[in-house]
């Protein structure tokens, strides 16, 4: 047996000594690599897995990984949460929005934007655009450089008829693009309708005013030697013109007041029955007793409105019916409650009527389905579209019924909240 001796020189043999701190740094080694795979595993598995339990510098270490993990966890999700608010947002635009790459091809793409150029949000992602787009203007306008592109193109869609859109491709990012689209159909119609209107006002001004002055050039050459008789005449036609030149004047005054105040509220009283009668003595007095004008039993009510923009309503669908209705015609007024609850004014009259490509556009200003026919007449063009702004202001509604040959009617109707009835007794 070893005594104690024998011990102490087991415990100090160098050799002994150099293979228990071997054996001792093995442990520690694995001790670690074991650690190592197990975080090595840790991170090949999905986010948020937690990590590993451990002891000693490793419990440290894998408690680090821990809160780095979970504050990249956190603002990866503040990420991912802003983004799908801009996205959302960009959604929601009224404005088409696209982005692309420095190759052209589709990054992201709003709703708007795929309506507008026929896209599909998830099947086009990553495709070219102007292989998807073949319109040349829009395909050239996003090929040229970056100086020829800064002004809006102005796009007239071949894919939807009437589609008007002004498209910018602004550059942003690393050679990236974003293209803005925005419908401005309406705008360019609103644009066109104000050319045609100042077109329209110049020429039905120009005309009497030529005539006025022709006449009055005509007595001033003629001095003396005009004859009492006939400067009457030049006299009547020109009062006639400048009459006719009046009537434009006022109903165009009308149509702006109309439109100044169409968001205002009309609640006053006014008898239809007395209305519609007033309405009848005017036509009667117009017609010169060229017609057989007739009044059909009127219903009593008291109609919600303004009594002069109402007056002025019934009195142009019937002044109209007298215009283009022959002598020897019949007009048909009649005013009555529908079922419904509904007001209805109604003129008919078996005059010369109207194509039906016609209908849609009789109440825009100046449209004349027979143009020599309503300067005959003494119409300024005005009359129906002051119709329809009166009733939009009364929340009514302008109903037309017409053939070529047959006849019109023209129905003015009001809503039954508008509408006020006797009580029975």
């Amino acid at each position: 047996m070893l005594g104690a001796g024998g011990l102490l020189w087991l415990f100090f043999d160098p050799l002994t000594a150099l293979l228990l701190l071997i054996g001792l740094l093995l442990l520690i080694l694995l001790h670690h690599l074991r650690h190592m795979a197990r975080l090595v595993n840790w991170a090949q598995k999905p986010l948020g897995t937690p990590t590993p339990v451990a002891f000693g510098v490793w419990d440290y270490i894998f408690a680090s990984l821990a809160r780095r993990a979970r504050s990249e966890r956190e603002q990866r999700e503040r990420l991912a949460h802003s983004l799908a608010r801009f996205r959302e947002a960009s959604q929601a635009l009224p404005d088409g929005v696209i982005y692309l790459s420095r190759q052209h091809t589709i990054e992201w793409i709003n709703a708007a934007a795929a309506g507008y150029f026929g896209l599909d949000g998830e099947r086009d992602m990553g495709r070219a655009i102007t292989t998807l787009v073949r319109e040349p203007t829009f395909v050239n306008y996003l090929r040229a450089p970056a100086e020829l592109t800064r002004e809006p193109l102005v796009l007239h869609s071949s894919r939807q008829e009437g589609l008007t859109l002004a498209v910018q491709v602004i550059p942003f990012g690393d050679d990236q693009e974003m293209v803005l689209a925005r419908d401005i159909t309406q705008l360019e119609r609103l644009d066109t309708m104000r050319r045609d209107f100042v077109a329209n006002v110049s020429h039905e001004l120009k005309t009497p005013l030529t005539v006025v002055n022709g006449f009055i050039e005509t007595m001033l050459d003629a001095g003396e030697d005009i004859t009492p008789g006939e400067s009457e005449h030049y006299l009547g036609l020109a009062l006639q013109q400048s009459q006719r030149m009046q009537r434009l004047v006022d109903d165009l005054l009308q149509l702006s007041t109309l439109q100044a105040n169409q968001l205002t509220s009309v609640e006053d009283p006014v008898d239809a029955g007395a209305l519609v009668r007033s309405v009848l003595y005017e036509t009667e007095q117009l017609s010169a007793g060229k017609h057989a004008i007739v009044l059909d039993a009127v219903m009593p009510a008291t109609l919600l409105g303004c009594q002069k923009e109402l007056h002025s309503a019934f009195s142009n669908l019937a002044s109209n019916a007298v215009r283009y209705t022959p002598e020897g015609g019949s007009i048909r007024l009649s005013w009555r409650v529908a079922a419904d609850g509904c007001g209805e004014f109604a003129v008919a009259d078996n005059g010369i009527g109207i194509g039906p490509e016609h209908i849609s556009r009789l109440t825009e200003r100046f449209y004349r389905v027979d143009h020599g026919r309503s300067r005959e007449t003494g119409g300024t063009g005005l009359g129906l579209a002051i119709v329809k702004h009166v009733l939009n202001r009364h929340q009514g509604q302008l109903l037309i019924r017409s053939q070529p040959g047959e006849g019109s009617c023209f129905t003015a109707r009001f809503p039954a909240k508008r509408l006020r009835l006797p009580v029975q007794s």
